[in-house]
């Protein structure tokens, strides 16, 4: 058995305890104890993550299926992704793998009722190393494995990154280093440490920015609002490229009020943003809700634009001409889409070939 790999951004406190800093959850998890991404355990006052050395999924796709637009487009991005997850979203597309160690791991009642997860059940970090799905891996193997396939980028995705962090840290440093972008597909999700270290090797950044109420992400996600807005203004501030997408739910968050809500912060943050407003489908628990009409789509990305946000990309629906990217200046097609790949770009040196406009973005000219 390999040893399992000590955690990073946590404080021991008394009683072996330990406050795990690394998202705004703030976990203090007893010995013995995970936390609420399940992935984070507590050994005798030390904290292990147990999936640095697991890769549940991988694999290379086109750099707009994350949706990343303004970023290298038609390029490849190399995916990757551990089991555990930080939220607990209802709709979740990938709730097999984001939500494994919360219903598989081994699990006790206390007297109080609560539930835990406990040495107790598993008394070896060897179960506990047994127990988690994935093939091995190590930073070294995954970059290598992204420049074979002549990916520009490795994505962190799927599942929550933030709760990998120690294996996406170590990644990506070693993939900066060959040459390799870095790639966040979040919840953004994460403090204030963790993020501004990130940032030092992360190129572009994609956050779910799911509502914009504060009753809806703690009932339906089971996290907070405010930390995810901070995290989109620091990813911002501190120069990654950012886009945001949200997932619009009938009856859930696709009101004007919302929508508009929700543009108006990405406009604040920054009108370069892309904000990619997506077309949900019903998934895990929340199967009462239908596919997300056309019109909604067309009336979200209207509202972006009368908030002055230069990009709206109406996602899951190929085919669609808002797909494609516009000049914000003269409405020149400059990127033709058909699902998440790129028919053809006709930018011109970062800039728009007929008004001159410069188009935001990292790598946006053809070659």
């Amino acid at each position: 058995m390999d040893e399992l790999h000590k955690a990073r951004f946590y404080k021991t406190l008394a009683n072996g305890e330990v406050l795990c800093t690394l998202c705004p959850h703030d976990c203090h998890i007893a010995d013995g104890g995970r936390g609420a991404c399940g992935v984070r355990y507590n050994k005798n006052g030390v904290l292990y993550t147990l999936v640095y050395n697991r890769v549940v999924s991988r694999s290379v796709e086109p750099v707009e299926k994350k949706p990343l637009y303004h970023f290298y487009p038609g390029s490849t991005a190399y995916s990757i992704a551990t089991v555990g997850c930080s939220l607990r979203c209802a709709f979740c597309q990938n709730w097999q793998i984001s939500q494994w160690p919360k219903e598989h791991l081994p699990k006790r009642v206390s007297s109080s009722g609560k539930v835990e997860t406990q040495e107790s059940i598993c008394p070896q970090l060897a179960d506990l190393e047994k127990a988690i799905p994935g093939e091995r891996v190590t930073p070294e193997a995954i970059v290598e494995a992204a420049l074979a396939a002549g990916a520009t980028s490795i994505a962190y995705t799927y599942t929550e990154p933030t709760i990998f962090y120690e294996l996406a840290y170590d990644t990506a440093v070693l993939a900066r280093e060959h040459g390799l972008k870095n790639i966040f597909v979040t919840s953004g999700y994460i403090n204030e440490a963790p993020l501004r270290e990130l940032a030092t090797v992360l190129d572009a950044v994609n956050v779910d920015l799911k509502f914009f109420k504060e009753e809806s992400y703690r009932h339906i996600s089971r996290v907070r609002l405010q930390p995810i807005l901070d995290a989109i203004r620091l990813y911002h501030e501190l120069g990654v490229w950012v886009e945001v997408t949200t997932l619009v739910v009938p009856g859930v968050n696709d009101s004007d009020k919302e929508l508009k809500a929700i543009a108006e912060f990405v406009h604040s943050v920054g009108v370069e943003i892309p904000w990619h407003v997506s077309q949900f489908y019903p998934a895990h628990k929340m199967l009462d809700r239908p596919i997300t009409p056309m019109e909604t789509l067309r009336r979200a990305g209207d509202i972006g634009r009368s908030t002055g946000l230069r990009y709206i990309y109406e996602g899951n629906v190929p085919g669609e001409t808002s797909e494609n990217t516009f000049c914000y200046n003269c409405n020149k097609l400059l990127i033709d889409r058909y699902g998440f790949h790129v028919r053809a770009n006709y930018i011109s040196s970062g800039c728009c070939p007929d008004c001159g406009a410069l188009i935001d973005g990292v790598g946006m000219s053809p070659g």
